[in-house]
């Protein structure tokens, strides 16, 4: 069964979402000086970032030191509140994560809590709205509660709250030179989460969640029968390449706003798109099985790639 691809009609909501932090006050709180301590807050971010995404530090890692150790603080923020909600535990996870967005708004917070330190440091320093975070963290939360998608808009506001507001989080750590760039950093922030679901279904399902449009599955003639089974016949195959054309446009119609970054955090946000982008390849080189196997690029055709990403990141003109 062949199904059209939509127009991006959930882009008003999200772009509505987006521009709200932006009207809210913005407290502008000098910066500490970087001592010693504040030094291996972030160095503990780095950690946590290279020990949890080879792609985000390498891309990170292509960032000037200032904007590299504050781009290594939002992900641990990130993977934290991400954590909070994923990891086992026997607590309240709730209250958790409560406990956690005070540590992660708190303009100074706790010596003893390095990833809040060093977050908190790197929002000062960069004027990174508030909003952004609390929105990531309620995106996170609806993990705690929600399961399943009835269709993309829903999944678009989803992946809106956990990707899209990291990308607009990051633009103020990058720099750029007009809000023209907010559409361009959703898009992006929805194309990375999808490609992110389809890379883990198998993984998803085994925790209880499906991420997958509903509509869309029964479109093709797949159930939640088939992916407990992890089967990967022609329906399947044929979801999968509906599902990969539409992240492949989400990816072109987003990385031309590199071109509204500042140049020197242009070929970060460029190989974070392309490497993840390049992930779909590899799914599909594998017949759409994200059942038995977890689709990657190693190390090597990462760096294989990075010469043609620079080379475009640098020549990128938005239209």
């Amino acid at each position: 069964m062949t199904v059209q691809l939509q127009s991006n009609a959930w882009e008003e909501t999200l772009l509505d979402w987006a521009y709200q932090p932006l009207t809210a006050r913005v407290l502008h709180i000098h910066p500490r000086p970087l001592d010693a301590a504040l030094d291996g807050a972030y160095a503990y971010c780095a950690d946590i970032t290279r020990e949890n995404s080879r792609t985000f530090y390498l891309a990170s890692g292509l960032l000037p030191p200032e904007k590299r150790r504050a781009a290594r603080a939002l992900y641990a923020f990130c993977r934290i509140t991400d954590n909070l909600v994923d990891a086992p535990s026997s607590g309240d996870r709730e209250a958790q994560l409560a406990r956690w967005r005070d540590l992660a708004l708190d303009d100074d917070p706790p010596r003893d809590e390095p990833v809040a330190r060093a977050w908190a440091d790197a929002r000062a320093r960069f004027h990174i709205p508030a909003g952004y975070a609390q929105q990531l963290i309620d995106g996170v939360a609806q993990d705690l509660q929600k399961t399943r998608y009835a269709n993309f808009d829903e999944l678009a506001g989803y992946s809106y709250g956990v990707a899209s507001t990291v990308g607009l989080m990051a633009m103020h750590i990058i720099g750029y030179v007009s809000q023209d760039a907010i559409p361009y950093a959703i898009r992006l922030g929805v194309a990375l989460q999808v490609t992110n679901i389809l890379r883990d279904v198998g993984e998803d399902w085994q925790n209880g969640r499906v991420y997958l449009p509903q509509d869309e599955l029964a479109a093709f003639g797949l159930g939640e029968h088939d992916l407990a089974a992890g089967r990967t016949d022609a329906r399947w195959q044929a979801f999968m390449a509906f599902q990969i054309a539409r992240a492949r446009h989400l990816y072109t119609q987003a990385l031309p706003g590199i071109g509204y970054l500042n140049a020197d955090g242009r070929f970060a946000i460029a190989a974070a798109g392309e490497l993840y982008r390049a992930i779909l390849t590899d799914i599909e080189n594998h017949n759409g099985d994200v059942f038995r196997r977890r689709a990657h690029i190693t190390t090597a055709g990462k760096l294989k790639r990075l010469p043609a990403i620079w080379w475009h990141s640098q020549t990128s003109r938005v239209r």
